[in-house]
């Protein structure tokens, strides 16, 4: 027989409703059906179990003022599973077992005692009533639960918590709102013999509660110059509506990257500036801007490359490295911020395919930052100029180049110069095409990006260079580097 009496309420019930019924039918039985001891009546069993709830009952203290409180605790503290176990040739008995009633179980302020199993009901032997023995024992279903931990259903306006890398739902909103106030309009006259034909519209960022914006150079000059109407002035439009007058206070019309200034009492935006070194095809970035004027605007994507070469764009002049995203930018985007979900700025918005989509290029900004540098030491951004044209080298590469020639040295990296300009400070060093450049300045180098790093603005320095040649022969030679002219 299985019996679930469930909580005060069962209880009540029973007590209430059933007992008195019983009690007057039991009344009634013969004396014989009495003697038998009722052992095939389960009815029997219930007035046991029921007296024996009800004598439990007045001997659980309670208190004037919250005895009904603390009564209910104990009863709906879970529901009571009753089982009997019942045969011929062992004495009858009823298990109570009551779930433990979870945290509240030793809180004193509840007034309950800390060991209910130690009830005064607890017994093996047949009672003097002659009722079944009674045993209450704490059935444990699991850990107590922690009442500081977090409840399992959370408000579902509270926006998701994504992990440490993941995109979540309102990631680059928030990426966004962080460099949005620090994104300016810009708007330069374009001028023809003193004439006003029209206007150059772009993007800056403020990078300096001092004023200074970062922007594109082909936005606010021209390339034989400030424009003349302009006279180096330019109209710069904050998002939250105010307006100034800016001047351009540098620009590297190489590296298309120039510095505004403007001037305000109160105090201005700024956008944190991170770094493009750690970006890998694939992480997710923002492009922002004021396209065609319209301020606000925001488009994501990816980077699709981490170092496209301008040479790969079909760009003359010297070598230059961009990040290729698939953000979406047009005419006025130029100068703008290119974001990361951190809301840094990791790269300077610079120009797009015009005969495709998708296909967006942008200034890394750890360059932009050693261009920032060269303006503040020396007014403009100095640059070492050797003469060489130069290829990275790799193990296919070097493989492919063996085929060719068997007398090519043995290297497994390094920088290849397959051409050497006529007049250059390299020719009169004596450097050949087919050299291998394996060593610069004393330390070994394995790509052009080392090369320049080691250069730095160097000029008129002599410089040791370790080159190897056919049938791998070692020769060091000494270069003075030049400084480039800017408009090459």
């Amino acid at each position: 027989m299985l019996v679930i009496l469930n909580g005060m309420l069962a209880i009540t019930i029973f007590q209430a409703s059933f007992l008195p019924t019983y009690n007057n039918s039991w009344r009634r039985r013969s004396v014989e059906q009495r003697s038998e001891g009722f052992a095939s009546n389960s009815r029997d069993e219930l007035l046991s179990l029921a007296l024996t709830m009800r004598h439990f009952l007045k001997k659980v203290p309670l208190s004037k003022d919250n005895a009904f409180v603390r009564l209910v605790a104990i009863a709906t503290a879970g529901s009571g599973l009753v089982y009997k176990l019942d045969s011929e040739d062992s004495d009858r008995s009823i298990r109570v077992s009551i779930p433990p009633l979870s945290h509240y179980t030793s809180s004193s302020s509840w007034g309950i005692p800390d060991a209910i199993t130690t009830s005064p009901f607890s017994s093996s032997s047949p009672s003097r009533h002659g009722y079944p023995s009674l045993s209450f024992t704490s059935v444990t279903s699991g850990p107590t639960p922690n009442p500081n931990k977090e409840p399992p259903f959370k408000d579902t306006n509270d926006s998701p918590k994504p992990c440490c890398g993941c995109l979540g739902r309102d990631t680059i909103a928030n990426a966004a709102a962080r460099v949005g106030p620090a994104v300016v309009n810009l708007s330069v006259p374009k001028g023809f013999q003193g004439l006003t034909v029209g206007k150059s519209i772009g993007s800056g960022t403020i990078i300096d509660d001092d004023g200074t914006i970062l922007t594109c150079a082909h936005v606010v000059v021209d390339f034989q110059g400030f424009t003349s109407s302009s006279k180096g002035k330019v109209d710069v439009t904050l998002q939250d509506g105010r307006t100034f007058e800016g001047t351009v206070v540098n620009a590297d019309l190489h590296s298309d990257i120039a510095i505004v200034k403007i001037s305000s009492k109160t105090p201005l935006p700024t956008a944190k500036l991170g770094s493009s070194s750690s970006l890998r095809p694939g992480d997710w970035v923002v492009a922002m801007g004021c396209p065609l004027s319209l301020q606000n605007t925001i488009t994501a994507g990816i980077v699709s490359c981490v170092d496209r070469k301008s040479s790969d764009l079909g760009l003359g002049g010297m070598r230059r490295e961009y990040l290729q995203t698939d953000c979406a930018i047009n005419a006025g985007n130029s100068g703008g911020p290119l974001v990361n979900i951190d809301g840094e700025v990791i790269g300077v918005n610079i120009m797009k395919v015009l005969a495709a989509d998708g296909l967006s290029f942008s200034v890394p900004i750890d360059s932009v930052s050693k261009i920032i540098e060269h303006f503040k030491t020396n007014g403009r951004v100095v640059r070492p100029w050797l003469g060489l044209k130069m290829l990275d080298l790799n193990d296919m590469i070097v493989a492919q180049l063996k085929e060719k020639d068997f007398m090519f040295p043995d290297v497994t990296k390094g920088v290849l110069v397959p051409m050497v300009s006529p007049g250059s400070p390299a020719e009169r060093a004596g450097f050949r095409p087919g050299d291998v450049v394996v060593e610069f300045e004393g330390k070994p180098v394995a790509s052009i990006k080392e090369v320049i790093e080691i250069m730095g603005d160097k000029v008129g320095k002599p410089l040791k260079v370790v080159v190897k040649r056919g049938k791998n022969t070692c020769i060091t030679l000494t270069v003075i580097p030049e400084e480039a002219n800017p408009d090459m």
